[in-house]
C-alpha cells in the first residue's frame, strides 16, 4: 500500500486501488510537525541534561537558571531538561500528544519570559522560541493525527479540541507558577 492508494477488493474478488481521505495529508502535515518540533526539543533537553550537542550539562544549565534569577536552580535545570526530552519524544511518536505539546508550551513561556525585552529577532531575540511555542500549541489543539501512538489509547485515540485546551491551560498554568514562585 502506497501512501497515496489503497486497496480494496472488488464485487468480482480482484482488487482496486481507491485514493485515500483528503485528509491524509493532514496526518503527514501534523507527522512532519511533531518530529521537528519533537526532535528539536528532545535534542535540546539532551544539551541541558547530558551536555550533547554542544550542550552545557546540568552544571552549566543549572548556572544559567541562576543568572536568570530562578532560585532552586539544579532542580530547574533537571526539571527544564526531562520535560523537553519526554515531551519532544512523546511529539515524536505521537504520545499524549495535547500534554507533550503542552509541556513544551509551558517551558517555551518561561524561555520567553526570561528573553523578553531582548528584541523579536535571533540570536537574542524570541522568535524561535515563539515558533516552538506556536507549534506545541497547533498539535496540542489539532491533534497527532493518524499516524500516532494515540490511536492506541481509548481516551486519545479521537482527538477533542477540549483535551488539546485543558492540557494547554495546565502547560499555561504551570509556567505561571515557575514564574511567580521560582524566579526572583
Amino acid at each position: 500500500m502506497s501512501l497515496s492508494t489503497s486497496t480494496r477488493t472488488d464485487t468480482h474478488g480482484g482488487a482496486t486501488s481507491r485514493p485515500l481521505p483528503p485528509h491524509s495529508g493532514q496526518d503527514l502535515g501534523l507527522l512532519v510537525l511533531r518530529w521537528g518540533v519533537g526532535l528539536t526539543m528532545a535534542a535540546h533537553g539532551s544539551q541541558k541534561l547530558f551536555g550533547w550537542f554542544g550542550g552545557g550539562g546540568l552544571d552549566g544549565t543549572a548556572a544559567f537558571f541562576e543568572g536568570n534569577g530562578y532560585t532552586a536552580a539544579r532542580a530547574m535545570a533537571v526539571v527544564a531538561g526531562l520535560t523537553e526530552v519526554l515531551c519532544g519524544l512523546g511529539l515524536v511518536v505521537g504520545l499524549l500528544t495535547p500534554l507533550a505539546g503542552a509541556g513544551i508550551v509551558g517551558i517555551m513561556l518561561n524561555v520567553i519570559a526570561v528573553k523578553w525585552g531582548d528584541g523579536f529577532f535571533s540570536p537574542a531575540g524570541i522568535e524561535f522560541e515563539l515558533l516552538l511555542l506556536v507549534g506545541a500549541t497547533s498539535l496540542a489543539l489539532a491533534g497527532p493525527g493518524r499516524i500516532a501512538a494515540d490511536r492506541l489509547l481509548p481516551v486519545l485515540r479521537t482527538h477533542r479540541l477540549s483535551h488539546g485546551a485543558a492540557a494547554l491551560a495546565l502547560g499555561a498554568a504551570a509556567a505561571g507558577l515557575v514564574l511567580v514562585t521560582l524566579r526572583t
